[in-house]
Formats: structure tokens, sequence, C-alpha cells
């Protein structure tokens, strides 16, 4: 079942995407779902980030080909840190580049994990009775203030540098999915999700001993190799099978 949240005229719902519609849902897609009985064209409705988490919680250099493209060790353990909720957006919106703050912003595709319901202390083993679903995910950063800070917080957590969409896949097995990105239609990133070194289960047993999670929000499990740069009117997009496709353009920050 794929989840997604939209726009009409009418204000923004979530619903249940079925082949070119979708149906919309009341209140929100924890739970057991409730339909309106309003159908709309896909055509008709511009979907939005799937969620708005209260955190965002993202995976450092979880493929090993990644931790040795960036010069670092393949860690023991997740490395872990935060993204702000301000810097979710949702498919076909723009990525602002601060250029007059950053001059290297990258790409960074991944597969992310939508939490479903209020948790703490999760058991790998039990870690899929937690989980709603995935989605795709683009954890943008600021390479050089990335480097230049030593912590990650301002490079990672610049307005719009967390794309996530386009909806939430609940029905996928996220142990072994192809994952790529493209940049201009030139692919740039291409693994497969049984190349993470701490899996999903295992990310939620880890992140959920630090700290509760809440439904809705999102852990992005880390990018494998291939990340490189941005530039201002480049298109990026973000494959995830059996998921879909994330795709943002690049703009100039006002």
């Amino acid at each position: 079942m794929r989840i997604a949240r939209f726009t009409t005229d009418e204000g923004v719902s979530f619903g249940v995407v079925e082949e070119n519609t979708v149906a919309a849902i009341a209140a929100h897609p924890f739970g057991e779902l409730t339909f309106t009985g309003l159908r709309y064209p896909m055509a008709d409705v511009r979907l939005l980030a799937p969620i708005l988490p209260s955190k965002v919680i993202a995976i450092g250099r979880n493929y090993a080909e990644h931790a040795r493209e960036m010069g670092g060790e393949v860690p023991d353990e997740p490395v872990i840190f935060g993204k702000p909720s301000t810097a979710v957006i949702g498919p076909g919106e723009a990525i602002a580049y601060p250029g007059r703050l950053s001059e290297r912003v990258d790409y960074e595709g991944e597969l992310a994990v939508v939490i479903g319901r209020l948790c703490r202390e999760v058991p790998a083993a039990r870690a899929g009775e937690v989980i709603l679903g995935y989605t795709c995910a683009n954890d943008v950063t600021a390479r050089d203030l990335q480097r230049k800070d030593g912590q990650w917080t301002r490079a990672k957590g610049f307005d719009t540098f967390c794309p996530i969409g386009p909806w939430i896949e609940t029905e996928v097995d996220p142990s072994d999915l192809a994952i790529t990105t493209t940049v201009n239609g030139v692919t740039k990133q291409d693994a497969r999700t049984s190349l993470l070194l701490h899996d999903v289960p295992a990310l939620v047993e880890y992140v959920s001993q630090v700290m509760t999670l809440l439904p809705g929000d999102v852990i992005l499990t880390g990018t494998p190799a291939g990340v490189g740069p941005l530039e201002i009117g480049d298109e990026v997009t973000v494959s995830v099978e059996g998921i879909g496709e994330l795709t943002n353009r690049v703009i100039a920050r006002e």
C-alpha cells in the first residue's frame, strides 16, 4: 500500500495511491485507515512530503564503500545525527542552494524508514511492529561546511536539505532493494540495501535505545558510494526499488 500526503483545492489530505488515483483517508495514516469516499485523479493533486516528522535521524557511513570514499574508517556502531524537520520537502519541491554560505552541496540518495507508533528500546526482532513503511530520501549536504565544522548540524540542516517521497510504501521488504541516484539523467549512485553495514532492524533498535520515536519520525539509513556535487539548475532523482522515484530541482537560495 502506498500512503501519500497531497494537496488539492480542498486542502491537504492523506490518501492511498491506487493506479492513477488517490483515495482520501480520514485523519492520519497511523492505525486503521478510514476512507472518506473521495477519490482524485493523480493528475489533479500535488504530492507533498508524505509525512512531517517531529525529527529526522540519519545514519552516517553505513555503506563500506561510502565510508572509504569519505576517507574514514568503517564504523563498528551506527553513526547517528539529526536533521531538523524544517529541512523536509516533498517531491517536485526545490532544493535551495545556499551559495552565500557553501561552495559544495552534495546529493546523498537513501532509503528512509517511517515510524508508525510511539516506541522506545525496540528489539531488532520486533522492529517491523513499529515501522509504518519506507520512502525515498535525499540527505542533501553542504560538504565544505561538514568538513569545516567537524560536526554535521549546519551542513545537513539547511531548509530544503531533506527531500522525502513520493509516498510511504508499507509492503516492501527493505533487506535487498536497488537504490540509485541520477543527476540530469546520469546515474551517480547504484547500490543495494543488502550492502548496509547496519540493516533496518538494527538501526531501529540502536536509535530507539537513545530516544523515543514518535509516529511519523524518519530514519535515514545511509547513502551508498558515489556522492557528488549539485549545481544550480540540476535535477536530482533518488529511486528505490519497490517504492518509486523522488525528483527535485536545485535553485539558488534567495
